[in-house]
């Protein structure tokens, strides 16, 4: 109870700061709506070594990803992000015959939302493959930079402490929302370890908790009847359910555990203190204190998806986006308990650029996870966390010299042992003569990351703009690559990702 008063108490002091300093949401890129009714509501050097790029984390700066790198500053820097909640969103809205808001369009969502094949370090940390290959743009390339964690293992990780903080407003009576997220709860609830425990929060236009930190062993009876009791009523009080989730979470905190909130919500705060700001403040310092992790998963065909970003962001977490069974149940049982473990955190990753073949580089995507570059060995530097079993992928556009020969970039990732905090480096070099004549001449995994990276630019730019990346094709033959692309892999992700280009071709 101790630690459970000290955050409070914290929490107060914070909150009080806020409105003395009058610190409030202000409209931002994130919340920018479209008028349009066919849219929804050699190692890296040292740091400073040639000046930094814009961070790009601040509210309302432009889309950095977008403008090209000035000279003398050929770095790009980032915190690692395995998002995935804006494709999955995108997918909805399209199949309702809806454009997604081209603000909720995050391309590095798009792109690391489809598996890769990566070579795998053994241990904890990552690996890093650089490749590329050239598009039919004069002297533009597409530049891959590719970073894996080891495989999951279902026997070895640490006991779980999970917070389930569970949205129970109005809007979360239509189908897809709360009795999906019930439904999945109880097949995770079967699926965990004895020595696993789990709490409950709800909040409407208040927070409740419905359970208190509880041991998986001996009452799994108990925690379905904590599920099975939920029924969605009122207001949508966001602040209230997440203060009280991580106030619930630093109670029951468990040592030589993973500790982690898991927000599940369609993140439409309209009760209480919708700012949010004040609420990002009390996440950011419960991860701070107690190393206590945010994983978002958002519903519903109304969706606040910058809110929960941001929250997934601050709290050293991610973000993902279901309104399926199936995808519920493979985020409840398969992607929740492999994200348990963490292999690295504060991860971040720079890409240096050879200056003599480089003369114009830039990030598709990663707009709100830019780190200064000076900041990339600054390990008090918030990056991102990631577990086992996972991949990150970024994808550049890079125009080089026309007699462009040999070294074009170095990738660097940073990180820091989950455990001891002893930070690590790995890096991946690129030559030119190493690039594919020719983006359809690459791998399949590579053709995949470009067809989800152009999809992605398509939609982000609405209907009537020029393609922005180099070599863009149009919808149709995106859809019929992806469509040639999902027959020689098997993956029927890909079939997906054909459906979803197609209705977008079709409303636009």
């Amino acid at each position: 109870m101790e630690r459970r008063r000290w955050y409070k108490a914290a929490l107060a002091f914070t909150t009080a700061g806020l409105l003395l300093t009058g610190c409030s949401g202000t409209a931002d890129h994130d919340n920018a709506k479209t008028s349009d009714s066919r849219y929804d509501g050699q190692p890296a050097p040292d740091s400073g070594q040639y000046g930094g790029e814009d961070s790009g984390n601040s509210e309302g700066a432009e889309d950095t990803s977008r403008e090209v790198a000035p000279e003398p500053d050929h770095l790009s820097t980032f915190a690692l992000d395995v998002d995935t909640a804006s494709y999955g969103y995108a997918r909805r809205t399209l199949a309702e015959g809806r454009l997604p808001d081209p603000w909720s369009v995050r391309p590095e969502e798009f792109v690391n939302s489809f598996r890769q094949d990566y070579e795998r370090p053994d241990g904890d940390g990552f690996s890093v493959t650089v490749d590329g290959a050239r598009t039919d743009r004069e002297d533009w390339s597409l530049l891959r930079v590719g970073l894996a964690t080891r495989e999951a293992s279902k026997e070895e990780r640490p006991p779980a402490a999970l917070t389930f903080v569970i949205d129970i407003s109005g809007s979360m009576s239509e189908k897809g929302r709360l009795d999906l997220a019930q439904e999945s709860l109880g097949v995770m609830t079967d699926r965990l370890r004895d020595n696993d425990s789990v709490a409950l929060v709800t909040f409407s236009d208040e927070a409740e908790t419905v359970l208190p930190m509880t041991e998986v062993g001996g009452n799994r009876d108990r925690i379905h009847e904590a599920i099975d009791s939920m029924e969605p009523t009122y207001s949508t009080n966001l602040g209230a359910g997440v203060r009280e989730g991580y106030a619930v979470a630093v109670d029951g905190l468990k040592k030589r555990a993973t500790n982690r909130v898991v927000l599940i919500s369609d993140a439409l705060a309209n009760t209480g203190d919708t700012d949010a700001d004040s609420i990002l403040e009390s996440i950011e310092r419960a991860r701070k204190k107690w190393g206590i992790t945010l994983f978002g998963v958002g519903v519903g065909s109304d969706y606040g998806d910058a809110l929960m970003e941001r929250l997934a962001d601050r709290g050293d977490g991610h973000t993902v986006y279901v309104s399926e069974k199936e995808e519920a149940h493979e985020v409840f049982s398969e992607q929740l308990p492999r994200n348990i473990d963490l292999t690295a955190r504060d991860a971040k990753a720079q890409v240096s650029f050879d200056p003599e073949n480089v003369e114009e580089f830039r990030l598709i995507g990663y707009d709100n996870r830019r780190v200064d570059d000076e900041d990339f060995r600054d390990d008090s530097v918030d990056g991102g966390e990631t577990g086992p079993g996972h991949t990150v992928t970024a994808l550049y556009a890079v125009r080089t010299a026309p007699d462009a020969r040999g070294h074009l970039a170095t990738a660097t990732v940073r990180w820091l042992d989950p455990h001891s905090r002893t930070p690590h480096e790995e890096s991946a070099d690129l030559e030119s003569g190493t690039l594919a004549d020719g983006v359809w001449n690459a791998s399949p995994r590579f053709q995949v990351t470009a067809v989800a990276a152009y999809f992605a630019d398509r939609l982000r730019r609405g209907a009537d703009e020029w393609e922005s990346l180099p070599g863009a094709p149009g919808l149709d033959e995106l859809a019929r690559r992806a469509d040639d692309l999902a027959e020689r892999t098997g993956d029927r992700q890909l079939d997906e990702l054909e459906t979803a280009i197609r209705r977008a071709d079709e409303i636009m």
